[in-house]
């Protein structure tokens, strides 16, 4: 798998990480998630270059970064300039249990989706590019979340661990 396939992919489950929060009530307002560990196709763990991963999607051709970003946008997801992703979690969303299987997060379908105590697990079925793969979110605190992804496919394995941490009550522009 390339760089450019890898961050094509990694920055599309971000997408999937402010969905996790349902666990346990966590405060809304802006988030920060940062990989703390990141393997792309049986490749070292890649979590400290998130920030070159980013710099790969400049490099995509306009339109396919251009749709990447929109879709990223649309999810309420920004990029940080140091390799991690910010987004927002409503007031509702914080409130709400939005975990549950069937539902649909990007191109990701969730099943099996099982929740106790401050812990959801379940699996994942994604199209383009084609993937299966579980999930695991963990509620530390109303400030404080991890996940991890784990996916298969024909273009190379992904194992993804991410850490959330709540910033401030106001999300900005």
């Amino acid at each position: 798998m390339t760089i450019r396939r890898s961050a094509v992919l990694v920055l599309a489950l971000a997408g999937l990480v402010p969905a996790a929060h349902a666990a346990a009530d966590i405060r809304p307002g802006l988030w920060e998630f940062r990989s703390t560990r990141l393997s792309v196709g049986g490749l070292p763990d890649m979590s400290s270059q998130m920030a070159q991963l980013q710099q790969q999607l400049k490099n995509l051709p306009a339109d396919t970064r251009r749709m990447i970003e929109q879709q990223m946008a649309q999810r309420g997801v920004s990029l940080g300039q140091d390799g991690t992703v910010r987004s927002c979690i409503t007031p509702e969303q914080a409130r709400q249990d939005t975990i549950y299987s069937g539902k649909v997060e990007g191109n990701c379908t969730l099943s099996d989706v099982m929740k106790g105590g401050d812990t959801v697990i379940g699996k994942l079925r994604c199209t383009d590019p084609d993937a299966t793969g579980s999930f695991q979110a963990r509620v530390a605190s109303p400030e404080r979340f991890t996940t991890r992804v784990t996916m298969q496919s024909a273009r190379g394995d992904l194992d993804v661990e991410t850490e959330g941490r709540w910033l401030a009550a106001q999300c900005g522009g």
